[in-house]
C-alpha cells in the first residue's frame, strides 16, 4: 500500500507539520523547509533540529521529503541567478542533511529562450557543482513539469538526459506529479493509457528511478501544458486515472502526497485522501 500524504505548513515551526499531517491521516509528509519565496534564510538552528526529530519519533514511520525552493533555476542563463540558485540549492541539500530529509523534489528549471538542449547542459552542469560542494545522502528528485514555458522537464526524455548526463546519477531520482504528466501529454486515464505511459517512462528513463509521487488533479485537458492543479477526481483526469496508478504493485511502497488546493482547516486534504484510500484494491 502507499504512503499517502500531503504537503504541509511550516508555519510556527518546521516540526509543527508532522502535526498537521498527522490530524489529516497521512503517512507522508512533504515540506518546504524554508520560506520558498528568499534567497537568504536563516540556518537551521539546533533547537529547530531537535523539536523536528522528537516530533518525527512520534510516527517513525512517516516517509518526508522536502521542496526545494521555486527561485532556484539551475538552467538559467543568467550568472548571477545561476549562482544565487547553486548557492540556495546547496544550503537545501545541508538543511535536509541536519534534518535526516531522505529527498528533495526540484523543478528542472527553464532555459528561458536558449533552447532545450542548452537549458539540459546548463542544469547538468549546475545540479554537478551544487553536489560537488556538499558530501550528502539525500537524494534528488527531478519532478516532471507541464511544460508552461520554457520549462524543461516535461518529458521523459529530457528527465532521461538530465540523469544519464550527471556525474551523480546515484543521487538522482524522479518524483512523478499526476497533474504535470498529463498536462504535458502523457494520459493515465484508462488502463491502456495507463500501461503505455509507464512502459514509456520506463523505456526512456527507467522505472526504478520513480521514487516519489505529487497526486493532483488538472484543471486542464490533456497535452494543455498548463500547470493548474484540482482535487482528485475533479478535474480532467478523474478518478479512474489514480485507481491506476495506487493499484500498480509496482508502486505499493512509494511515498505519494497532494499539493491540491486547501484551506486553514486541513478539511481538503482530508477529503483528498479519503477518495484515494477509497480507490485502493
Amino acid at each position: 500500500m502507499p504512503y499517502l500524504g500531503a504537503h504541509e505548513s511550516v508555519a510556527g515551526g518546521l516540526h509543527l507539520a508532522f502535526d498537521r499531517i498527522e490530524a489529516v491521516g497521512g503517512n507522508a509528509l512533504q515540506i518546504f523547509t524554508r520560506n520558498q519565496r528568499q534567497w537568504i534564510p536563516k540556518p537551521v538552528s539546533l533547537e529547530e533540529q531537535n523539536l523536528f526529530e522528537a516530533a518525527w519519533k512520534r510516527n517513525p514511520e512517516m516517509i518526508v521529503a522536502s521542496h526545494a525552493s521555486y527561485l532556484v533555476n539551475l538552467a538559467s542563463g543568467k550568472a548571477e541567478l545561476v549562482q544565487k540558485s547553486i548557492t540556495a540549492f546547496t544550503e537545501e541539500l545541508i538543511r535536509c542533511e541536519m534534518l535526516n530529509i531522505p529527498f528533495i523534489v526540484i523543478h528542472p528549471g527553464s532555459h528561458g529562450g536558449d533552447g532545450v538542449d542548452v537549458g539540459i547542459e546548463r542544469f547538468i552542469t549546475n545540479l554537478d557543482l551544487a553536489l560537488d560542494l556538499v558530501d550528502t545522502s539525500v537524494t534528488v528528485l527531478l519532478e516532471t513539469t507541464a511544460g508552461q514555458g520554457t520549462g524543461l522537464g516535461s518529458s521523459f526524455e529530457e528527465l532521461a538526459a538530465m540523469i544519464s548526463g550527471s556525474r551523480y546519477p546515484d543521487k538522482l531520482g524522479v518524483c512523478v506529479d499526476t497533474c504535470h504528466i498529463f498536462a504535458a501529454g502523457y494520459d493515465i486515464r484508462s488502463a491502456e493509457s495507463y500501461r503505455a505511459t509507464m512502459e514509456d517512462f520506463n523505456e526512456c528513463v527507467g522505472i526504478d528511478r520513480i521514487q516519489f509521487f505529487h497526486l493532483n488533479d488538472s484543471k486542464k485537458g490533456l497535452g494543455s501544458r498548463v500547470d493548474r492543479h484540482e482535487h482528485i477526481g475533479d478535474g480532467e483526469i478523474g478518478l479512474e486515472g489514480f485507481r491506476n496508478l495506487l493499484n500498480d504493485s509496482r508502486f505499493n511502497n512509494h511515498p505519494m502526497t497532494l499539493e491540491t488546493p486547501k484551506g486553514k482547516d486541513l478539511q481538503e486534504d482530508r477529503d483528498n485522501l479519503e477518495k484515494l484510500r477509497a480507490l485502493l484494491a
